[in-house]
């Protein structure tokens, strides 16, 4: 860049405004590595570059960095607040502090303006005049809450328009084995209908007891006349309901929907606990971890947090009990209240039940803070730890990328390939790619994975955006020298340059080593970069023969020819007759087809487009 087009970043900060709004800061590649609001845009953006002032070596690095900064006036804070939270989702910068978990929680839906209402479950809170549950932490619990309501109150699934679909057509399995009261039959007037849903409400509002002694005297009643399979039914029935009510353990006299946010830290990590209380009872609690969190203090992490995690949940209840109050508490709670259409409060109790329960919220947050350490020491050995053994045995650097390959044969027109990726010790399971040979007759594989891998890299190199023009750091061939050899030379040919590695068997077909640089490397088998290596030739094993099993059935296996559009089993047929091998095929003439096959003109054209055109 010419010297006099270079941002001043001095001459900048003079036409700040007095105004509030958001600021972007900028690194040398153009990257967005911080955005932060501000009452006064002039004052806090001039801050940054002011002489060191203690404000940690985060923020000094942060500052270092910065080649350009940008800003966004607004006419408000709680504006600037807003459209900070946009930003910071859309580009999650990388030293912001950011709520590691992205989550959307489910919810039970209650169709109460529908004059059969449903219930069922939703991940999403509209204003759609139904009524909503939640948000609950366990999708599966929401499940089968939602199951037993509707074989206790024998609510309708179907999404039929009652009533005006009444009558119309058979009713559905429910009715027939007891589990719908058949409101489409017109069996149930609305007013019955509308009981049974009062039930229902009643349930998920945590009023147990009028269900359980229902279901006690049907249970009773039935034993007495010897029912006793009805008996068994309502036992079944009514433990399901206690399991359901005695999980809610802590209950607050307040009566209301609040949520209890705590925080636990040490020197590298910080986890936040929720407890949701909904209704007086609390339905669910989450932990989250939060990033970036070195040099910050715990109000503003906490701040960060509920701008974040707010942000993403349909649901605001009343009151947000915190540990200490934030700093920014007005702007918060005006921006929730306009969120939610109701006013919403920031506490921070000092005394009584509810200081009880924020000192609980903390005392999960540093239990999960402990626990989890040890996990997550214990998954970085075996992944970002095992890929760094396997970098300092080849000599490497920065590999973050794996790319590995494997070939399965049964015979003749039947070779595919597998691709199998792993990102920092990780399996990517949506970068994974399968093959089928178009070019090999018979159990080649040498000339199998000439034709993956040249695909593969030709499809990268053609690609503008997408999956496959990211490379890999590191190519793992399953075998030794002629594997290795075989991919150098598909990569000489494409002028690219990328590591590969392979990995030597011993006679029991076992890994002994890697093959790197026209020699064998030795590697411990205790190792985690050993294990990793194992798991990856395993995968890549696995998906080759799993792709080849989901080709076959028990009377044919699938062709290559199968995937020849507008050739159909006859004329397969007469291809397969006619040539002894895919290569003999391969290298014929369009006229050579037509005559020895005995297709029309269009047909031959397709089959040799077919194996003349590079296509993954």
């Amino acid at each position: 860049m010419d010297e006099e087009k270079r941002f001043d970043i001095s001459g900048e900060l003079k036409k700040l405004p007095d105004r509030p709004g958001v600021y972007l800061m900028r690194d040398q590649f153009d990257t967005i590595i911080y955005v932060g609001k501000a009452v006064n845009l002039n004052n806090r953006v001039r801050s940054y570059f002011r002489e060191k002032i203690g404000r940690g070596p985060k923020i000094d690095k942060m500052v270092s960095l910065i080649e350009r900064f940008e800003y966004i006036i607004t006419d408000t804070e709680l504006e600037a607040l807003v459209l900070e939270n946009n930003l910071i989702k859309e580009y999650r910068p990388k030293y912001n502090t950011m709520l590691r978990d992205d989550k959307t929680y489910p919810y039970i839906k209650v169709t109460v303006n529908e004059a059969y209402p449903r219930i069922y479950f939703s991940r999403e809170m509209k204003k759609d005049k139904a009524r909503y549950f939640g948000p609950y932490t366990s999708a599966a619990s929401v499940k089968d809450t939602i199951d037993l309501i509707n074989k206790l109150y024998r609510l309708r699934t179907c999404t039929r328009s009652l009533p005006k679909d009444c009558g119309k057509g058979r009713p559905c399995l429910n009715y027939h084995i007891g589990q719908c009261s058949g409101a489409c039959t017109g069996e149930i007037s609305e007013e019955q209908y509308q009981e049974q849903l009062k039930g229902a409400l009643d349930f998920l509002n945590g009023n147990y007891a009028p269900i359980q002694r229902e279901l006690r005297e049907k249970m009773e009643a039935a034993s007495e006349a010897m029912q006793y399979e009805e008996a068994i039914k309502y036992r079944d029935l009514l433990e399901s309901v206690l399991n359901v009510s005695q999980k809610q353990k802590i209950e607050d006299s307040a009566q209301g929907d609040k949520d209890i946010v705590a925080l636990a830290r040490d020197e590298h990590d910080a986890v936040v606990q929720v407890f949701f209380i909904r209704a007086g009872r609390m339905v669910g609690r989450e932990h989250f971890y939060m990033t970036h969190t070195e040099d910050e203090a715990a109000s503003d992490i906490m701040t960060s947090f509920l701008k974040q995690f707010y942000a993403g949940t349909p649901f605001i209840p009343k009151e947000i009990m915190l540990p200490e109050m934030t700093e920014e508490q007005t702007v918060i709670e005006n921006w929730l209240s306009e969120k939610k259409g109701s006013r919403v409060y920031l506490r921070a109790p000092k005394i009584g039940q509810k200081e009880k329960l924020v000192e609980l919220a903390a005392k999960n947050a540093a239990l999960v803070l402990s626990q989890d350490k040890e996990r997550i020491k214990r998954e970085e050995g075996r992944t970002i730890g095992a890929v760094k053994e396997i970098q300092e045995l080849l000599s490497l650097e920065n590999v973050v990328r794996m790319e590995a390959y494997d070939i399965s044969n049964i015979s003749g027109f039947e070779n595919v390939g597998s691709m199998v990726v792993y990102e920092k010790g990780k399996p990517k399971r949506s970068d994974y790619r399968k093959f089928k040979i178009k070019t090999v007759a018979g159990p080649d594989d040498y000339a199998c994975m000439r034709e993956v891998l040249t695909r593969r890299f030709l499809h990268g190199l053609e690609e503008n955006n997408g999956k496959f023009n990211r490379f890999p750091d590191l190519l793992l061939m399953d075998g030794g020298r002629g594997q290795v050899n075989i991919a150098l030379e598909v990569l000489k040919e494409l002028d690219l340059d990328i590591p590969v590695c392979g990995m030597v068997k011993d006679d029991n077909h076992r890994t002994r080593g890697l093959y790197y640089h026209n020699q064998e490397i030795p590697i411990d088998r205790g190792s985690e970069g050993f294990k990793l290596i194992t798991r990856i030739q395993d995968e890549a094993h696995r998906f080759a023969i799993e792709y080849h099993r989901s080709l076959r059935t028990k009377d044919q296996v699938h062709s290559v020819l199968d995937d020849i559009p507008g050739i159909g089993p006859a004329r397969r047929r007469s291809l397969m007759k006619a040539f002894q091998s895919l290569e003999e095929l391969k290298e014929a003439e369009i006229e050579t087809i037509m005559e020895k096959a005995a297709l029309p003109r269009n047909a031959a054209e397709k089959v040799y487009a077919f194996f003349h055109t590079q296509v993954l």
